[in-house]
């Protein structure tokens, strides 16, 4: 082998050399966003379409830099453990529920108010405008990024003791709620019995008879099967059920600038999308749960509803944020 030739395959070695460790650098250069929800993957489940559309949204956005890996069925934990996760940076992201974003941020109480909001459209106006984004302020000042405010549709009463139909029935039965004291408080107030309870406790605790019913969305219902745990479902809509897309801001922060853009744009886009399909399934839902064999029924008067929970608002207004009630409430009026 003459001098020359060695230097050429030695040029040549280093090149190919240097080309491996440049793929090998970029290979583990792809950020990784772990995503949980505490209810099913099913495919119409709100939490498993928002964080679907989400994977799909960011992945394209980032043209593959990113990717994002589900985790439903609580394999993150429950609902409060994911949010402290996310504060600390060992959870990365999630969609959660409303009332429990509400334990580390009174100011998301308003949005379980009962029956502060009439509509989804009249919601997603709300949260989509400054008193979202006030709300979406006080939580990044604790870790957490919003990205946007999905949604699971109005939640309802199921149980196994009577229809409800006027406030006297919900009188002495054993409700799960979530561990908020804005439900606590609406079913104190109409003399049911609140307990509160994990999620991941609730289907057993039906199933055994240590509550008598709970309350959430239709499609949670069907998705993860309390037609077959519950008889009565009551149609009181008494509560629009945000289930914010979230990230930790420890996560988020470790991005450049670019990839930072690709998640925002991805947190809108997924939530749009994640709306819409919301309103299809809820359109049919209340059809498939009574050939299910669960008996329904609407509430007589919303009303003497109303009127039955006025103490509940004048309770929240010493724990939230007065001033985002009071814009949140005037915003609610000019959209009637």
């Amino acid at each position: 082998m003459t001098p020359h030739f060695g230097k050429r395959m030695t040029s040549l070695v280093l090149g190919v050399s240097l080309l491996l460790g440049s793929g090998m650098a970029m290979a583990q250069a792809k950020t990784i966003i772990k995503l949980g929800w505490t209810s099913s993957a099913g495919d119409t489940d709100p939490y498993a379409v928002g964080a679907r559309e989400f994977k799909k949204a960011v992945e394209a956005n980032s043209q593959g830099r990113i990717e994002v890996q589900l985790f439903p069925n609580r394999q993150l934990g429950d609902e409060k453990p994911m949010l402290e996760g996310m504060r600390l940076g060992t959870v990365d992201a999630g969609v959660i529920t409303n009332a429990v974003i509400a334990q580390i941020e009174p100011a998301f109480q308003v949005n379980d108010l009962p029956f502060l909001y009439e509509s989804e459209a009249q919601a997603q106006a709300v949260l989509d405008g400054p008193v979202g984004k006030k709300m979406a302020a006080k939580l990044d000042a604790k870790g957490i990024k919003l990205l946007g405010f999905m949604e699971g549709g109005f939640r309802n009463m199921i149980n196994n003791v009577r229809p409800v139909l006027k406030p006297d029935d919900v009188k002495g039965v054993k409700y799960r709620v979530m561990q908020n004291p804005v439900f606590i408080g609406m079913f104190s107030s109409m003399g049911g019995n609140a307990v509160p309870m994990a999620w991941g406790e609730t289907f057993t605790a039906v199933q055994q008879g240590t509550i008598d019913g709970l309350e959430i969305p239709l499609a949670v219902i069907d998705q993860n099967k309390y037609f077959e745990v519950t008889k009565y479902l009551s149609l009181t809509n008494h509560t629009y059920s945000a289930i914010p897309l979230l990230i930790s801001k420890r996560t988020f922060d470790r991005m450049p600038e670019d990839l930072k853009k690709a998640v925002v744009d991805a947190g809108v886009a997924a939530t749009k999308a994640q709306r819409t399909v919301s309103e299809q399934v809820n359109a049919s839902l209340v059809k498939s749960l009574e050939s299910k064999g669960m008996k329904v029924n609407r509430i007589a008067d919303a009303a003497a509803f109303r009127k039955s929970l006025e103490g509940v608002y004048d309770k929240v207004r010493t724990t939230t944020d007065a001033e985002i009630m009071q814009e949140a409430m005037a915003a609610v009026q000019q959209r009637k």
